[in-house]
């Protein structure tokens, strides 16, 4: 963790830059520091989802209060309580990887300890048929008929007990396996599942949506990527906090669902960014986004400090059609383009500027 309490004890200075305005650095330096804890916060995200939700909340409280008491003595307490969290989630973390890496592990002991009383099963029955097969053997040099019926039946009903007993220890010994593998396979589904989902928005989260691009190339089918971004999202932050800002985001992904057609993939690629993956050409997928541009954006109500606040949301969206040989950071990068130019066009005509100050409480 990078200290800036010696930047806040020192006198207010100034950098001069050629082509700017004098500078303070103070605010500069706190600005830098908000801005490292919403990276980690996100990177936890990526990293763990299942514990990097916590340590998100408990990061933006942290956030706020340095935002609103940025005093030495608050600069100072922010970075312990920093450390003590990140020291927390990495313990987390680390245990959770632990509790997956022994389902793994037990999942294959429970395999190897079936195979192997298997074999030993195997190894018991074909002593047992041994026997009985030289007991028949021995019948050919007997000459009373009636002790030769006698030891065949006694030897086959020997046999069939033995094969019987081997069948319902074989039959055992599997369904034991089978029901210890399903319930380690449930957790590492319901694992995986929390992996594959943005624990905000409930969304596809961004590797798994990387993974499905991946195999759409491969697969060489037809489908396009469209990126949105939320115009003058950094505002309801800086006005409202980030609480409020999580709220309006978890809307915002409802109604984008909703919106959407069954067979499109929706994702959060992070912060106030989205990703759709649509399976179609470019002038259907451009339909399709233009009907969602105008129905995610618009009014919401969202629980503010101190009641309910109605926040206009904006949106811009860029869209690339995958080209043949395409690899996915090119068409990321020309859907992130497309977006970019539709957002500048927005600062232009002076739209994304009403669409940011139109919020109110």
């Amino acid at each position: 963790m990078i200290s800036i309490k010696k930047y806040l004890d020192e006198p207010i200075r100034f950098e001069t830059r050629r082509d700017a305005e004098p500078m303070a650095l103070l605010p500069a330096t706190i600005a830098a520091f908000c801005g490292s804890l919403r990276e980690m916060a996100n990177c936890s995200l990526t990293v763990c989802p299942a514990s990097g939700e916590k340590l998100k909340q408990n990061l933006t409280k942290l956030e706020e209060k340095l935002c609103s008491d940025n005093t030495p003595a608050a600069v100072e307490a922010t970075g312990k309580s920093v450390r003590a969290q990140l020291q927390e989630w990495g313990r987390d973390t680390a245990r959770r990887f632990q509790q997956t890496t022994d389902q793994v592990k037990e999942i294959l002991i429970v395999m190897a300890s079936t195979a192997e009383s298997v074999g030993e099963r195997d190894q018991r029955c074909a002593r047992q048929i041994s026997d009985v097969t030289s007991r028949l053997q021995n019948i050919a040099n007997l000459e009373d008929l009636t002790l030769i019926r006698a030891s065949i039946k006694r030897s086959a009903a020997e046999l069939k007990t033995s094969i019987d007993k081997m069948a319902a220890e074989g039959k055992a010994a599997v369904e034991r396996a089978r029901r210890e593998i399903l319930t380690y396979q449930a957790k590492l589904e319901e694992a995986e599942q929390i992996a594959s989902r943005d624990s905000l928005t409930g969304l596809r989260s961004r590797p798994w949506v990387e993974g499905l691009i991946d195999r759409q190339i491969l697969l060489g089918t037809q489908f396009c990527v469209a990126v949105l971004d939320l115009d003058g999202f950094k505002q309801v932050n800086d006005a409202h906090g980030h609480l409020v800002g999580d709220d309006l985001l978890r809307q915002f992904a409802s109604e984008l669902t909703s919106a959407s057609r069954s067979s499109d993939v929706i994702g959060r690629w992070g912060g106030d960014e989205f990703v759709i993956v649509l399976d179609c050409g470019l002038e259907e997928a451009k339909s399709q986004t233009d009907r969602l541009q105008q129905w995610v954006c618009g009014e919401y109500t969202v629980q503010g400090r101190s009641g309910p606040l109605k926040l206009s949301a904006g949106a811009s969206i860029g869209l690339a059609e995958h080209l043949p040989g395409e690899p996915i950071t090119g068409l990321l990068q020309r859907a992130d383009g497309a977006m970019y130019e539709q957002k500048a066009a927005s600062h232009a005509s002076g739209s994304f500027w009403r669409q940011a100050t139109s919020l109110r409480e």
